[in-house]
C-alpha cells in the first residue's frame, strides 16, 4: 500500500485480492460459448482455448468458495425474438465471426434454452450471486455493481470470456465504477488467439494481471 494525495492505494496483489474485500467475477462461462456441440461449436468456432480454461476457472471458484470470496457469476441473455437486441447490437453480432458466417447474426445464450445454461462445473452454488447481462459489459444495465456494494466489495478478479470482449468490456466499467481489477491471465480466453494476446496486453497497462496460481496462493495465505 502506498499513499497518494493523501489517500491510501492498494499496490500488492494480496491486498487487492484480500477476501474481505474481494469479488470473484467469472464471466460468460456458458454452454454456447465454450461447450462442444453448442451455439458457437455449430458455427465453427476455435473451441480449442476452452477446455484449458475451464479447469483454471474451476480451480479459482474453489479456492474462492474456500477462502469466502464472493463468487459472482455473470450470464449472457438475449431474448427470445431478438426483443433485446438493438439494431447496433444486431450489426454489432453481425461482425463477429462474419468470416465464417457473412451476413448472419448470430443467435446465442436465448434465455431459457440449453445453450445459456452454465458450463457443468461451473455452475453456481446456492447463495452464489447470478447477474444476467443484455451487452459485452457486466456492469451495463444490469445490478452487479449494486450488489458488489451492497456487500462491500472493493476489489475484483475477473475470469472467464472472451479476453477480448466480455472480459475486458467488464474488467473496464469496473474501473470505471472505481473498483481495483485483477485479471486472473491463464484464467481468461477467447476463440480467437490473436485477440486474446491482444487484449492480454492491452490490460497489462491498465490492471493488475496475476496467474490463478498466484491469486489462488494469496487466498489460501490469508
Amino acid at each position: 500500500m502506498i499513499e497518494v494525495e493523501g489517500k491510501q492505494v492498494l499496490t500488492e496483489l494480496a491486498e487487492l485480492v484480500d477476501p474481505s474485500r474481494t469479488a470473484l467475477v467469472v464471466v460468460d462461462m456458458q454452454r454456447d460459448f465454450i461447450e462442444p456441440g453448442f451455439g458457437f461449436d455449430q458455427l465453427g468456432v476455435d473451441l480449442s482455448m476452452y477446455p484449458a480454461l475451464r479447469e483454471q476457472v474451476s480451480v479459482l471458484l474453489d479456492a474462492a468458495r474456500l477462502a469466502g470470496v464472493l463468487v459472482v457469476h455473470v450470464q449472457m441473455t438475449t431474448l427470445p425474438g431478438g426483443r433485446s437486441e438493438s439494431p447496433a447490437q444486431l450489426r454489432f453480432n453481425l461482425r463477429l465471426h462474419s468470416t465464417q458466417h457473412p451476413g448472419e447474426p448470430l443467435r446465442y445464450t436465448v434465455q431459457g434454452e440449453p445453450g445459456w445454461a452454465f458450463v457443468p462445473e461451473i455452475v453456481p452454488r446456492e447463495g452464489e450471486l447470478v447477474v444476467p447481462k443484455w451487452r459485452s459489459s457486466g456492469f451495463w444495465g444490469t445490478n452487479l455493481d449494486l450488489l458488489l456494494r451492497s456487500n462491500g466489495i472493493e476489489s475484483l478478479v475477473v475470469c472467464g470470456c472472451t479476453t477480448e470482449g466480455c472480459v475486458e468490456s467488464t474488467a473496464r466499467d469496473a474501473l470505471f465504477n472505481d473498483y481495483y481489477v485483477v485479471v486472473a491471465s491463464d484464467g481468461v480466453a477467447s476463440d480467437d488467439r490473436a485477440q486474446h494476446d491482444a487484449s492480454l496486453l492491452l490490460m497489462a497497462h491498465r490492471f493488475d494481471l496475476a496467474s490463478v496460481t498466484a491469486v489462488v496462493g494469496c487466498w489460501a495465505a490469508a
